[in-house]
């Protein structure tokens, strides 16, 4: 079982598998890995992991994305799974709470189904379950490749590993497994989001056993401002204090007294299975 810790370390380079991949390690507390969407760098999670308080958040560029190198071959989400305990290990950490955006769902999603022992709870963000799921808008895809932030200033991904990571997900889905996650689980969704549309969380939310499901004001970009306060609030009152005995999963519920109004008020309410 990991320990808690105190990190502080900006980004830096690590070999993983045979390649350079960009890692940051910051705060104190226990761990929460967080896997990133199709595209985005590091920098995207900096008004969620701000908000938190009491882990040490461990988060990573994807091949090809920011300062990760680009790899010859393309990378699976199975190879993209192992590639994040690969960073989980590089870290010092024996296991993790683990949030997966977007791709990066696709990714935690396979990791809690082929190393349960590294993950602790789960976190599923504006994600679905690939192939099965309700396909979202082309059209909201491409303007969040080309600026996923309303103009932020990041380093622009490789096109050849955004063709990779779409070839991984178009190829793979999490529903032969989605039954088999062990793992207590928040599934998250925004109420607009156009691009992984809504209807892909509650299905999340319903085949795997031990989830919740919780629906925000906003659309898919959940990372920023002042959708990723709301995310966070979310996070934290889902993780709770750190009460993890022995390796297993603490059995306590989940209270969402703390998320209140800033939450959508829809039947698909916070805490409730959808």
């Amino acid at each position: 079982m990991s320990r808690s810790r105190s990190s502080d370390v900006d980004s830096m380079l690590l070999s993983v598998h045979g390649l350079q991949i960009a890692v940051r390690i910051r705060g104190e507390g226990d761990p929460l890995l967080l896997i990133n969407g199709m595209s985005r760098p590091l920098e995207s999670w900096e008004p969620f992991s701000r908000q938190l308080t009491g882990r040490t958040v461990v988060s990573f560029d994807a091949p090809g994305v920011g300062a990760s190198a680009t790899p010859v071959l393309p990378v699976s989400i199975a190879g993209l799974a192992e590639l994040a305990v690969a960073v989980l290990d590089a870290a010092g950490f024996d296991d993790a709470d683990v949030l997966g955006f977007s791709h990066g769902g696709a990714v935690a999603q396979q990791l809690a189904c082929d190393a349960p022992n590294r993950l602790r709870r789960l976190v599923l963000v504006a994600t679905s379950c690939g192939i099965g799921a309700t396909p979202g808008s082309r059209g909201v895809l491409l303007r969040d490749l080309e600026m996923p932030d309303d103009g932020n200033a990041w380093r622009r991904p490789d096109a050849w590993s955004l063709l990779s990571q779409s070839l991984a997900f178009a190829s793979w889905s999490s529903i032969p497994f989605l039954g088999a996650i062990t793992a207590r689980t928040l599934v998250v969704c925004g109420a607009h989001d156009r691009l992984v549309p809504p209807a892909n969380s509650r299905l999340l939310a319903r085949r795997i056993p031990n989830a919740s499901f919780v629906m925000l004001a906003g659309g898919h970009n959940l990372q920023r401002p002042e959708p990723a306060r709301l995310l966070a609030r979310a996070v934290e009152d889902f993780l709770g204090p750190v009460a993890v005995v022995s390796g297993k999963h603490a059995a306590e519920r989940w209270s969402h007294a703390a998320v209140g109004q800033d939450a959508l008020p829809t039947e698909d309410m916070i805490g409730q299975r959808p």
